[in-house]
């Protein structure tokens, strides 16, 4: 028997066969590469550090942190003009140098959560709180504020290092709470950095009123 007739018949559907099987791999091959680009691409993608697991008592912990640090700066602000003692102005700066970054800080991190911001030194403009904050933990009235910008000299420094111990002693009760309340990792370890290093500056500021 002549099998030459069949030959092209053969030859195609042997031509065919190969041509769709590397059609099939071809798009296996892609989905493939597209299932791992898809993978990689959620594992790579870095999570915002301020919108992590955070509760309430980090945002009252940043809400009242915030203003308590500015009227640290505030005060910090007067003793250039109104002091006299070199030893005095230096722990103002400081203080004004270690607190505005962190007041930016937990700035960034309310506005992460969507939570407000206080704009003022003091909680007068947040929701439920009255103007005068002298009944938080640490912080001056208004009256005090006030007694502090008309002293000068010696009895300036003395006032406000009194004060700044009160003011400090404040912050760390804050940041006590937030350490056994807070849930966001960073604003904890703001909160054990904020009680190191105010507890060695009380430290520092008794020791220049035992020498005054």
């Amino acid at each position: 028997m002549n099998t030459n007739r069949y030959l092209p018949r053969r030859v195609a559907m042997t031509a065919t066969a190969v041509a769709t099987g590397l059609v099939l791999a071809a798009c296996g091959g892609d989905e493939g590469t597209s299932t791992a680009d898809t993978t990689r691409s959620a594992t790579s993608a870095p999570a915002t550090p301020e919108a992590g697991r955070h509760n309430q008592a980090d945002v009252t912990f940043a809400q009242e942190m915030i203003p308590h640090h500015r009227q640290a700066v505030v005060m910090s602000d007067m003793v250039d003009s109104h002091g006299a003692s070199g030893e005095v102005k230096a722990l103002a700066e400081k203080i004004k140098k270690a607190q505005t970054p962190e007041i930016e800080t937990m700035t960034g991190w309310l506005k992460a959560w969507g939570e407000e911001v206080p704009t003022g030194i003091g909680m007068e403009d947040m929701p439920g709180m009255g103007h005068d904050d002298s009944d938080r933990p640490g912080m001056m009235g208004d009256e005090d504020i006030s007694r502090l910008g008309k002293a000068s000299g010696n009895a300036f420094d003395d006032m406000y290092l009194t004060m700044m111990i009160e003011h400090h002693e404040g912050a760390i009760e804050m940041a006590e709470t937030e350490k056994t309340q807070g849930a966001y990792d960073p604003a904890r370890t703001l909160a054990d950095d904020i009680i190191t290093s105010q507890t060695a500056e009380i430290a520092q500021m008794r020791t220049m009123l035992s020498a005054t």
